[in-house]
């Protein structure tokens, strides 16, 4: 094992490798499904899942939808440059909004980045100006369009 972030990362062999990447195209496979396409026992895979759910590996399920279908149809990346040392402060504040599917601190030009979904036009106009733009700690922001997902 080695050190991630002051934990221990999992030793992970083949087969676990093989089972996180079948639960990552289809969360709600059987076990027996999983042990079937892993080449293992039903018992050998039940004990697998659930180490790794024990050790960490494994946090959750979710469910892929369709963002057009959500009424989500427009993407963008958001650029945040924030006042020194206030990312944290910042980043507590964007857990709150929900068009932001994700976002991560980086390095570079901009401190934020931070991969949004929205309606339409307008309503990334107002994501940006309107709750972006007004947060205290927010210097600037960059918007870049997604015209398509890979």
């Amino acid at each position: 094992m080695s050190r991630l972030d002051g934990q221990m990362a999992a030793a992970l062999d083949e087969v676990d490798l093989k089972l996180i990447a079948e639960l990552k195209k289809d969360g709600r496979a059987s076990m027996r499904t999983l042990a079937e396409r892993a080449h293992i026992s039903r018992a050998g895979c039940y004990t697998r899942v659930e180490r790794l759910h024990r050790e960490g590996v494994i946090t959750g399920y979710t469910a892929v939808t369709d963002p057009r279908r959500m009424g989500q149809g427009l993407a963008a990346y958001v650029y945040l440059k924030v006042t020194q040392n206030s990312w944290r402060t910042v980043s507590a504040e964007l857990k709150h909004i929900p068009e932001i599917e994700h976002g991560g601190l980086v390095s570079g030009d901009n401190d934020l980045i931070l991969f949004v979904r929205t309606r339409d036009a307008d309503s990334l106009r107002d994501l940006v100006f309107e709750r972006l733009q007004s947060m205290p700690d927010v210097l600037s922001t960059h918007t870049v369009l997604v015209f398509d997902e890979l």
